[in-house]
């Protein structure tokens, strides 16, 4: 299975504009910019997407790990904080990604739910290949 979204930049890197887009229509030149990525400009910028791209993800996965312990999950709220540095020997980097879900489950104790979160994010897949970064979780069942 492949999935694709494509980018289109003009200009020079602090005065230019691009946009993003994706193959399902879902995202349609989604504007970004310079002053959307470094500083607080409008638009979007690539962290904020792969941010939402993750808490997707781990809420899927958290669901997976759910359903193969029989058990149905309510809801799955989940936040990711991607953090951006810029390192003095490489330049921008992603050091975390901070991942908070919020989950109403009936029928499961701490104990098993903790198992469950932390399970799903070392499974997700976005968190496999994200491994470079330091992800951490904070989850809480409602």
């Amino acid at each position: 299975m492949n999935r694709s979204a494509s980018a289109v930049w003009h200009g020079g890197l602090k005065d230019g504009k691009g946009s993003v887009s994706t193959e399902s229509g879902a995202v349609k030149e989604l504007q970004y910019s310079f002053g959307s990525r470094f500083e607080s400009g409008a638009g979007t910028n690539p962290e904020e997407l792969l941010g939402a791209a993750h808490a997707g993800c781990y809420s899927m996965a958290l669901s997976s790990q759910f359903t193969q312990a029989g058990l149905t999950p309510e809801s799955i709220e989940t936040t990711a904080v991607v953090t951006l540095e810029i390192l003095q020997d490489g330049g921008p980097t992603i050091t975390k990604i901070h991942l908070t879900t919020k989950v109403k489950a009936a029928g499961v104790d701490a104990a098993k739910f903790a198992e469950l979160a932390n399970t799903a994010k070392v499974g997700c897949p976005l968190s496999k290949v994200l491994k470079a970064a330091e992800i951490t979780l904070d989850a809480t069942l409602l």
